[in-house]
């Protein structure tokens, strides 16, 4: 018998596949996903490789194929689906085998066992009692007390023995010897979980939401593994509709994943769905321990976990029989991995369920472009709820020109309107969320008198500010010297756009003295629990402005918000990337949709030094059609996802000079092969900031219409890499598609 082994070396351009010799003792036990230990190269070290696969013939010189030391025992196994999953993630985003091995496996290592140990009796009823006798008769007195224990119930805790009964393990032994007693070992899993008492909730679903469940289950029950696209405006009860498709699936004897974008959303998402399924409702998420997040992974391998809710990382648990994943906010950049393979969890879960048999559902009330794109060519099934569940009112918005207040004499990051609708709702014992995007930001240039924004003459994004008094374009490289006047009006208020969470939270406390604060941002959610301690403070009613960043608007639930206020819609408008305009209003879309969820009708304030740009007017209107519209255009009109595919080449080096010799060669060879394809070469360019750690960046950009090109381009680019010792000093990664350069 022979493997065929992925081995894992770290610092050698080794992606290939090496056959090895099975040894008789490890035939039976060896299985695909497994880690061994290998003998490898020219001296035999021992390494580490992953089984992708077992044969009985071998394809090369038997003289030459060496033999498997042995399995490492403290690796978690890799299921085979995974296995080929991690394979089309190698093949579709670049990177390594043993990268998107490793990418698979929500846990790495094994961790020790939490044991369970209790005592069990062997003796009969009337034996024991015998036993009993003849210990007091002896003045035995810590062998009667564990024999009357164990007459009382003939299974004890091991526990209750040794702290309660104060019996010694030599006690326990000498029973154990004489066959009185067995002592027993269960491994007990650990459950995150915090347990409450499961309730069923009535919930009367809305004729919407009645017809997309039943769309869904006809489906289902049809054996129709569809992906569908779940458009629902904030409040239209998106949840619910989750759990009763995965009451489906779930009914049918299959597992469901349930993807959210941040560890913040765990807390009140879990609940909802633990109040509907109980205990087999299980959580993974960096935040767990590694014991903790190990046992959840082998709880889901024996079946005992039904729905798993996570961030991306969850999109892996190995269920036995995946029925579903639904990945909720889909159109969140959460969902894009920071590390090779830079993967989407949308994509990804797509092929994952084509590869296991299961369904797809992704949802959100502003869908990604991408997502809204394939809906409407038909490559995904759009269902859409237009209503909130309980018939709210949306909530009412109003846009502030911050360039009028300014001209009026307010110079504070809160609007005069913005103060008063504060303190009307302080007065009335109401809740406010003010919030202010500060994700993407880059540097950005504006003139605060007129809001006009220095913006690149190629590219339409705008110009960054960079050390030496230069704005730069991250896309195209135009360069041009820092200004001190605005070249529309002729004002001195022109500078970079900056404000801090800490300094809102300052203000508000200042303002309004009688108003309890919280705040919520990377500072304040730094421990294992902040999160939900925040967030339940906040549902309590413990607090009465909430101040944040984007973690405060994504999913919330609480009723008696009615006033959401957004900052400074800037922020995210005027970043460096052809995204802001969709990430600027999806921001306001659901920071808008936090307020009036309860009975109270809500309101929401949008401030902005751009009140008449699209994502700003649509928002404020709530109607993603007109600015899908509106973006589309453009980013066909530019050659920009998903109208088109991007790949962003990475490249890093510690050498200046090398590295832009690097990419000059990079580009050349990447203009030769694409010559005969539809593809445009853009850059080398500086991504966001040229240089971290005395590592010097530049990004080089590749269009193509169709993403097979992009593959192949990047093919013939790694293997251009390989045999070029020139590249080997420097850390070239692949990006499709990338949510933004940084």
């Amino acid at each position: 018998m022979f493997a065929d082994i992925i081995v894992d070396i770290k610092h050698e351009k080794l992606d290939k596949v090496f056959q090895y010799r099975i040894p008789r003792r490890l035939e039976d036990e060896l299985e695909i996903g497994m880690e061994v230990f290998i003998p490898f190269g020219k001296g035999n070290r021992r390494t580490k490789g992953y089984v992708t696969a077992i044969s009985e013939t071998c394809d090369y010189d038997l003289s030459r194929i060496k033999e498997i030391e042995d399995i490492s025992r403290e690796s978690v196994e890799i299921e085979a689906k995974l296995i080929a999953l991690a394979a089309w993630m190698k093949k579709h985003y670049g990177g390594t085998m043993i990268q998107a091995l490793k990418t698979v496996l929500p846990i790495k290592q094994k961790e020790n066992a939490k044991m369970k140990r209790r005592l069990r009796l062997l003796l009969s009823e009337e034996e024991g009692r015998k036993k009993l006798e003849f210990y007091l008769e002896k003045n035995q007195k810590a062998r009667a007390r564990l024999m009357a224990a164990l007459l009382d119930d003939h299974v004890v805790e091991y526990e209750l023995v040794t702290k309660k009964l104060n019996i010694t393990l030599p006690v326990i032994r000498a029973l154990e010897e004489q066959g009185v007693l067995a002592v027993e070992e269960e491994q007990v899993y650990r459950n995150p979980v915090k347990k409450t008492k499961c309730q069923e909730h009535s919930i009367i679903f809305t004729e919407e939401q009645r017809y997309v469940i039943e769309r869904f289950r006809k489906d289902y029950q049809e054996g129709i593994r569809n992906t569908y696209l779940l458009h629902g405006v904030t409040g239209s009860g998106k949840t619910e509709v989750y759990m009763e498709m995965i009451r489906t699936v779930v009914e049918s004897g299959k597992q469901a994943i349930v993807l959210i974008p941040e560890i913040a959303l765990t807390y009140q998402t879990v609940m909802r769905f633990y109040r509907c399924f109980g205990d087999r409702v299980s959580i993974m998420n960096s935040r767990l321990s590694p014991g903790e997040r190990y046992d959840q992974m082998m709880r889901a391998k024996a079946g005992e976990v039904d729905v798993m809710i996570g961030p991306r990382s969850a999109l892996f648990t190995p269920f036995p029989d995946l029925g579903l994943i639904v990945i909720d906010e889909e159109h969140e950049s959460t969902y894009k991995s920071e590390q090779v393979p830079r993967y989407h969890a949308r994509e990804t879960a797509v092929q994952r369920a084509a590869i296991e048999g299961a369904g797809v559902v992704l949802g959100s009330a502003t869908p990604s472009m991408e997502a809204m794109y394939r809906a409407k060519r038909g490559e995904y099934v759009l269902l859409e709820l237009k209503n909130r569940s309980r018939r709210q009112q949306m909530a009412e918005v109003s846009v502030v020109d911050l360039r009028k207040e300014m001209k009026e004499g307010n110079r504070s990051i809160l609007s005069r309107r913005l103060q008063d609708r504060m303190e009307d709702r302080l007065k009335r014992g109401e809740q406010v969320m003010l919030f202010l995007n500060r994700r993407g930001y880059s540097g950005f240039v504006s003139c605060r008198e007129c809001g006009h924004v220095i913006r690149c003459p190629h590219c339409s994004v705008s110009l960054s500010v960079h050390r030496g008094g230069k704005m730069m374009c991250h896309y195209c490289g135009y360069t041009q010297p820092m200004v001190s006047v605005c070249p529309e009006c002729g004002s001195r208020h022109i500078g970079e756009f900056r404000a801090g969470t800490q300094q809102i939270e300052d203000i508000v406390k200042q303002r309004f003295p009688g108003a309890r604060v919280l705040r919520m941002d990377m500072d304040t959610t730094r421990q294992k629990d902040s999160y939900e301690k925040i967030l339940s403070a906040f549902a309590n009613e413990e607090a009465d402005v909430l101040v944040g960043t984007q973690m405060i608007v994504k999913g919330h639930d609480f009723p008696n918000v009615t006033l959401v206020g957004v900052l400074a819609a800037d922020m995210s408008l005027y970043t460096d990337d052809y995204r802001s305009g969709e990430r600027t209003f999806q921001l306001l879309t659901q920071a808008a949709g936090r307020a009036g969820r309860g009975e109270k009708p809500g309101e929401a304030v949008i401030q902005t030094y751009s009140p008449e740009h699209y994502a700003v007017v649509t928002a404020a209107a709530q109607d993603y059609e007109a600015f899908y519209e509106q973006e589309i255009s453009y980013r066909e009109l530019m050659g920009y996802p998903p109208a088109e595919n991007l790949l962003a080449v990475l490249i890093a080096c510690g050498d200046e000079a090398l590295l832009d010799t690097g990419c000059r060669y990079l580009k050349n060879y990447a203009l030769r092969v694409s010559r005969n394809s539809r593809a445009a070469v853009i850059g080398p360019a500086s991504p966001g900031i040229d240089r971290i750690k005395d590592i010097y960046r530049r990004v080089l950009y590749i269009k193509a219409p169709e993403y097979d090109t992009l593959t192949g381009i990047k093919d013939r680019l790694e293997q251009y890499i390989d045999i070029n010792p020139g590249f080997s000093r420097m850390r070239i990664q692949f990006d499709f598609n990338p949510m933004g350069i940084s």
